[in-house]
């Protein structure tokens, strides 16, 4: 398929009359930096921020404006609200204020039973490889289990979970969860390619991360796990505030630095009153395969002993070794290729554990707090 250049999307654009003016918004330089990719073009308008509710007919036609543009299959247009350095944020109606309380309500997803965040404070730490197994074993428990690759700059579930190709869209924008291993998943690396750079401001992210949630067609699940991008940026924020989440489960390696960062997520999680679900300490210890050493390369017990300080659940401990390793580069988690092994009990145990603290009615409705 010949290259889209995106000043062919541009022109289209400019097509597009910002109300109350006579100009485009391109003109108007309200067009970000557009993305192109497998046909598919993203990029957001910027609009005053009083207005921005008003925004979704100006939103729509830049979508179809995008679309008629040879090659493009698909747009995904998000708007973004900028308010002007200095500028105050404007007191709400009475109208508005009286409806205020139910503004805050988070709106669920149709089909879902609950939501589990599986969360780190940093990097490197196997927090989607733990996602990937947590989610395994939850469906070890007769449960219906989808995962959503919430890592917008990193997605990894294709490659974990041995998933390639596009998904389907339907009608409406509802596109249909790619599958394997009985999991429906969703990833931005589906709709990408692995090597493409996401060059994106936070609007962008946080809006193509509510499509993905609300816009798919997951059917009915017991539980989706969310594997969160590592950190406590816009991303987890956007999250935490807007989908009402069961719990959030912390993934930490036992040692000072990887626990430091482990605290930052537990912080951002109590403060938007998401219930914690447990910390699991990952690479915990490692078994030499020849002599049957045991060594803690990592340090141990630190994630344990966290866990006890701040009153949350402890949920396991998973080793460092090869075949988690192997199997997981492979696309073939520990789980389902070596269901019998000690690997897969321990991932096992964790995911009744957790099903155990969502079940008993651990989640409670969290405010929607608006950070200026």
């Amino acid at each position: 398929m010949a290259q889209i250049d995106k000043k062919e999307i541009e022109k289209a654009l400019e097509s597009v009359v910002y109300p109350g003016s006579d100009q485009s918004i391109v003109a108007l330089g309200m067009v970000s930096e557009i993305f192109i990719a497998d046909g598919k073009a993203f990029f957001s308008v910027t609009v005053p921020a009083e207005k921005a509710n008003e925004m979704e007919p100006l939103r729509l036609a830049a979508e179809k404006a995008a679309l008629a543009v040879p090659g493009i299959k698909s747009a995904m247009v998000a708007l973004t609200a900028d308010r002007k350095p200095g500028s105050a944020p404007q007191k709400p109606s009475a109208s508005a204020a009286k409806a205020a309380p139910q503004a805050r309500t988070k709106a669920g997803v149709p089909g879902i039973g609950s939501i589990i965040a599986v969360a780190s404070g940093k990097g490197g730490v196997g927090k989607s490889t733990t996602a990937v197994n947590l989610a395994l074993g939850l469906q070890t428990l007769g449960l219906r289990v989808g995962i959503l690759d919430a890592d917008i700059y990193g997605p990894s579930l294709p490659r974990l979970l041995k998933i390639s190709g596009r998904p389907q869209q339907v009608e409406n924008r509802i596109i249909l969860p790619m599958e394997n291993y009985g999991l429906k998943v969703m990833s931005m690396g589906f709709l990408v390619d692995e090597e493409a750079a996401m060059i994106w401001r936070g609007p962008m992210v946080q809006s193509a991360l509510m499509q993905m949630l609300r816009e798919v067609a997951w059917g009915e699940l017991d539980v989706l796990v969310l594997d969160m991008p590592p950190g406590t940026g816009d991303a987890q924020l956007t999250i935490a505030q807007q989908v009402p989440l069961a719990g959030a489960v912390i993934v930490s390696t036992p040692q000072d630095m990887a626990l430091i960062d482990a605290r930052k997520g537990i912080t951002m999680f109590r403060k938007v009153e998401v219930p914690l679900l447990g910390v699991i300490e990952n690479m915990s210890y490692f078994i030499a395969p020849d002599t049957g050493a045991r060594y803690d390369i990592f340090g141990h017990g630190g994630a344990r002993a966290e866990a006890e300080r701040i009153g949350v659940p402890f949920l396991g401990e998973v080793p460092l070794t090869i075949s988690i390793r192997e199997l997981s580069d492979a696309g073939t988690p520990v789980v389902v290729s070596e269901p019998d092994g000690p690997q897969a009990k321990i991932y096992r145990d964790i995911a009744e554990k957790v099903w155990a603290q969502v079940g008993a009615g651990l989640s409670k409705p969290a405010p929607r707090i608006i950070f200026e």
